[in-house]
Order: C-alpha cells, then structure tokens, then sequence
C-alpha cells in the first residue's frame, strides 16, 4: 500500500472520476444503502465545476485510479455562512474491485493533510442521516457528529437529510 499516490485530477480524468462514483453508489446499493447515492446522478460537468471551485483529487496505485475525493472551501448548502476556518470533504470514492483495504481511510487523512496544508484547523464532511455504518465509520476515524442539516438539496432536485461531522486538524 505504500505505492498508493495522490494528484489532483485532470480533465482527463472527468470519466474516471464518473465511473468511481457510479461504482461507489451501485456497491452501496448492493449493501442495501439505497438512500445516499444512485448510479448516473453525476457526469463529467459536475467533476468539471468542482475542479474550477475546490479541488477534486485522484488516488492512484500502480498507476490504476482506485479512488477519489472532492475537497471544498465552503458548503453553505449544508453548513450556512461558516469562517474560512474548514475543507469540506465530498464524495469520498473508493473503487472495491482494485484497492486494497484500508484504502478509503488512507484517502480521508490525505485530505485532511491537504486541508491542514492551506492552514485550515478543521475537517468537515456530511454523510446522509440514518446512515448508522458510515456515521461510525467517520466517528472511528476521529470525526465529531456536530449537527443535522434538513432538507440539503441533491442532483435531480430531491432533498435529504445529513449528519455533519468534523475533525478537528492539528
């Protein structure tokens, strides 16, 4: 696991980075998490809007693209009017058939070092409420639940509801 290697992603990574989320939300699926995410909800623009606002990040072992992350520099939609104090952490994606395990906690803490590197002392992310696995999956991983957010707008225009968690950064 030591050759695992982060970038910033490339418009020509736009299809990548479609494929990893709509395999994402199928394996939730299968799981029986039928509420968080749906394959084909997200295309290439969406990637593409995100890398001209925040930044969207490849992992990358042996040079395969297994997984991917959004890393945000405000969420009003989720978290209000907030100090320019947190990175937001979005659409964490790990592709099953080529990572190893453990792959997803190692793409969590590397945003969370990006985010302590633009000198920011916290680490914030949302995952959907009710979601009891994933909520303790960013609890172990040393994140606080601190709030709800209902009714945050999702693609197609649908609302749900979200736990927000945060993690202070040192």
């Amino acid at each position: 696991m030591n050759d695992l290697r982060f970038r910033p992603a490339v418009g020509a990574d736009l299809s990548t980075l479609v494929r990893l989320r709509d395999d994402a939300a199928r394996w939730m699926n299968f799981r029986g998490n039928t509420g968080q995410w749906q394959p084909g909800e997200l295309d290439e623009d969406h990637f593409r809007r995100i890398m001209e606002d925040g930044e969207v990040w490849i992992a990358e072992l042996q040079g395969r693209p297994v997984g991917a992350w959004e890393l945000w520099w405000e969420d009003p939609e989720a978290w209000g009017p907030q100090p320019p104090t947190a990175g937001y952490v979005h659409r964490l994606m790990v592709d099953r058939t080529a990572a190893l395990p453990g792959t997803g906690l190692r793409l969590l803490r590397a945003a969370e070092r990006r985010v302590a590197e633009a000198g920011r002392t916290l680490a914030r992310l949302d995952c959907l409420a009710g979601n009891a696995r994933l909520t303790a999956y960013y609890v172990d991983s040393g994140y606080h639940v601190v709030g709800r957010k209902e009714g945050k707008p999702q693609p197609g225009g649908t609302t749900k509801s979200y736990t927000l968690l945060e993690k202070p950064l040192r």
